[in-house]
């Protein structure tokens, strides 16, 4: 057990260093969560390349590491680069009393990471589409007092009001609903792909003016049901105009004008910055 608790502590100094994050919360809490409860059972099938590497055994050491994880091999599910997810966690730095909303929670890893982030009176709405991953979400978590797990389309569903929407599946672009959702200072993180050869991550800001937008760093996800394909009237942006990209609106409240850099019917992007100049 010690050895296995040095090699924890160890992976997330290693997570929070390479993020720079500036919470020390967020290393505690990837001490304190045990990726493997949220895997099941091993030897674990680890994703590398375009290939598939079996652990050497089921002892949970082998995973404190900055792998993926398979969780359904044949849809191409896994748990997630955990040091992509520090890095975005530092991004939208979670505190305590604040409500998240986690659109693809898998098995819940890092939903439960979320939950401890936003302790004490904080809580954590996840999503789950697939139904066994719902399912396994469910068992994992029921010690976190503080989430619900929803199997349910959260792209069709109505978000709850939140400081925080932590999105994990690939969109051509945010829905409406979840930028309306978002409270006045909440902050959204996504990855957009609004082709097939432009992925990033952009982390969103609402302010008094409007959403800021900053797409801060490449990401591939896979693909959100029901919001990953753009309609043929799209303007879709090539990776330059999305790297430019620093503000969203809502077509209902500004229509598109010679800043836009991407039009998706509701939602449109903008190279002016939220009361600023152009990029």
């Amino acid at each position: 057990m010690t050895r296995l608790t040095d090699a924890r502590r160890f992976y997330a100094r290693l997570m929070a260093a390479n993020a720079g994050a500036a919470d020390p919360r967020l290393e505690a809490a990837f001490a304190a969560v045990p990726r493997e409860a949220f895997l099941g059972p091993g030897p674990w099938t680890v994703i590398a390349g375009n290939g598939r590497v079996e652990t050497p055994s089921a002892d949970p050491i082998h995973i404190y590491q900055d792998v993926l994880v398979a969780l359904d091999a044949d849809k191409g599910i896994n748990n997630g680069e955990p040091l992509l997810h520090a890095m975005w966690i530092g991004k939208i730095a979670p505190k305590p009393g604040e409500a998240v909303t986690h659109v693809g929670a898998g098995t819940g890893y890092y939903t439960a990471l979320l939950a401890r982030l936003v302790s004490p009176g904080g809580t954590v709405a996840a999503f789950e589409l697939e139904v066994d991953l719902a399912a396994r979400a469910k068992r994992n978590l029921e010690a976190y007092g503080n989430v619900t797990v929803i199997h349910g389309d959260a792209v069709t569903a109505g978000l709850p009001p939140s400081d925080i929407i932590y999105v994990n599946a690939g969109v051509a672009a945010p829905p409406a609903g979840w930028l309306k959702a978002l409270k006045p200072s909440g902050r959204m993180v996504f990855p957009w792909r609004p082709a097939e050869r432009v992925g990033l991550a952009v982390l969103v800001a609402r302010t008094e003016q409007g959403f800021a937008c900053d797409p801060f760093m490449r990401s591939w996800f896979i693909p959100c049901i029901g919001a990953s394909v753009a309609s043929p009237a799209a303007k879709i942006p090539d990776r330059g105009q999305a790297a430019r990209s620093r503000s969203i609106w809502l077509t209902a409240d500004k229509a598109p004008d010679r800043t836009a850099t991407a039009i998706f019917g509701e939602v449109w992007f903008s190279s002016r910055s939220v009361g600023g100049r152009p990029q």
